[in-house]
């Protein structure tokens, strides 16, 4: 797991400790149009003089190779050695990119994730996956490398919209379906209305960070951290590629979670009043995304590339009941598809 997570209203401020207590030669920011605007000015008092700002453009469709060159070149500009420090300022996206691109330049220097959206605050920056996209397929293209700290400050969500809320708080939901029932059962009478995230944010940290500590390379455990991904990944993956229709990461978690647990029930496992409740519990908080009949096909075939997949079999974590997942469950192509009309038809 990361060496440190400081969680709160404080978070930011043990940046300036991380940076004392380490004899960095230099710092550099990594930023989105976004976040140099609304979140830079907050994080630099903490900064030492001399810091150099990074900027690459926001958005999933610029998580790939090119980006990574840009950053690597301004890193390499600015003579930048391995006892330098890289830190991400963003969400999921740039998390993700700006840790690849730390674990691989002059073959790693250590880098430090200040999440700033909901959803790299609860997932994205915790658990040292980084990654970029590549050929149309999410995360194709990564490493497992620990930060050396994150610092997640609540405060941050308030430069957010509903939207963005929305999608990091499939994360959240998916926590509670592998790891806590109770919570599920506490929060559906909840749901968005929540006006202090604080300690949403850090039971779901808690409950990833047990899986990561558990199993960090996720040669098992960690896959149960996968539910609603295969499904979700390949309808994120597919309307990447669509102008106009790009969804969010969380809202194609939301579709795949639907869908993985409907499969769940078709294979015995999850009952069928678990799934009435979470897709009750989903929909109220989701808008159903229309995925037209002749999608459904190529949106399946992308499932072929899922990183879980052992050869030619798909493999997909699933529900035993609400509350507990198990991973290594092999699914068809067929079965995608007819978990695609179910949703369809909700």
């Amino acid at each position: 797991m990361t060496e440190e997570i400081f969680i709160g209203p404080n978070a930011v401020g043990q940046l300036k400790e991380l940076l004392h207590s380490r004899a960095f030669k230099k710092t550099v920011v990594l930023v989105d149009e976004n976040t140099h605007w609304h979140c830079y000015p907050l994080l630099k008092p903490y900064l030492p003089d001399g810091h150099h700002v990074v900027q690459i453009q926001s958005g999933e469709e610029h998580k790939n190779l090119a980006t990574c060159e840009h950053v690597w070149r301004e890193l390499t500009e600015q003579s930048l050695d391995r006892w330098s420090l890289l830190v991400n300022l963003g969400g999921g996206v740039l998390t993700d990119l700006g840790g690849f691109c730390a674990s691989l330049y002059k073959r790693g220097i250590r880098f430090v994730n200040v999440p700033t959206t909901l959803l790299s605050q609860v997932d994205a920056s915790v658990g040292g996956k980084t990654g970029i996209d590549f050929m149309g397929f999410k995360n194709h293209i990564g490493v497992f490398q620990e930060p050396l700290a994150v610092l997640v400050n609540p405060a941050f969500l308030q430069t957010l919209d509903m939207r963005q809320m929305k999608s990091g708080y499939a994360e959240i939901i998916k926590h509670w379906l592998i790891m806590d029932a109770d919570k599920f059962f506490e929060q559906r009478y909840v749901g968005m209305f929540t006006e202090d995230w604080t300690d949403l944010i850090r039971h779901s940290i808690q409950i990833k960070s047990r899986v990561v500590t558990a199993d960090p390379l996720e040669n098992g455990l960690r896959k149960i951290l996968n539910f609603g991904h295969t499904i979700g990944h390949a309808v994120e993956s597919f309307y990447l590629e669509k102008p106009g229709q790009v969804l969010l990461h969380g809202e194609a978690i939301a579709v795949g979670m639907i869908c993985e647990a409907w499969l769940s029930v078709q294979k015995g496992l999850l009952p069928q009043e678990e799934l009435d409740q979470i897709e009750t519990f989903m929909l109220s908080i989701y808008e159903k995304v229309n995925l037209p009949q002749e999608d459904v096909q190529a949106i399946s075939q992308l499932c072929l590339h899922d990183k879980k997949n052992d050869g030619a079999t798909i493999n997909c974590t699933l529900l035993q009941k609400i509350g507990e997942a198990v991973y290594d469950q092999p699914i068809t192509l067929p079965e995608v598809q007819s978990a695609l009309r179910y949703y369809q038809l909700l």
